[in-house]
């Protein structure tokens, strides 16, 4: 129970970051500027997305809101389903609604929009925001969990595999 209040207060938290960061930077920058922030790493360049990660969809609004609830529906799927007993798939689902939600929130009260304002200077990568930084975290969460679970597989395969060899030598032994 504690995990889930836990859970329920960082996504919380997450969600008022994002929100308050947009609302800061939407209220003191103008559209389209940008500010060194880390001169040579990270610029704050103010601008409206209306498409996904890499403006994909752009303009599908609707579309996207749609997909967002499936993840999200998806996301709780994976807190009901794995719970507590895969304590980095519920972290990952709830990092996931989080962002999700920020996102969402901005979709349906901005036209569509979403606000977006943390520029890499040193690569060229898309503009992103706070929940997109959720969002993203999450999705490598599940692949950790995915991966811990494939290593975990092949540990006990050869563990039964070693077992069963120890056992036919015992075997062989006593005949």
């Amino acid at each position: 129970m504690l995990s889930y209040i836990l859970a329920i207060v960082t996504a919380a938290i997450i969600l008022g970051a994002d929100q308050l960061t947009k609302f800061l930077v939407n209220a003191n920058l103008e559209m389209n500027t940008s500010y060194d922030f880390i001169p040579g790493v990270l610029n704050i360049t103010y601008i409206h997305n209306d498409g996904a990660a890499w403006g994909m969809l752009g303009g599908y609004t609707w579309l996207l809101i749609s997909i967002t609830i499936v993840v999200m529906l998806a996301g709780i799927a994976l807190l009901l389903k794995w719970g507590l007993r895969d304590k980095i798939m519920f972290w990952a689902a709830t990092l996931i609604l989080a962002g999700g939600v920020g996102n969402m929130i901005d979709r349906i009260f901005n036209g569509g929009l979403v606000v977006d304002f943390l520029e890499f200077a040193f690569i060229d990568f898309p503009i992103f925001n706070v929940a997109d930084c959720s969002i993203v975290i999450g999705a490598g969460l599940i692949m950790l969990s995915l991966v811990k679970s494939i290593i975990d597989e092949q540990r006990q395969k050869s563990r039964a595999t070693a077992d069963f060899k120890s056992s036919e030598k015992d075997n062989d032994e006593n005949i």
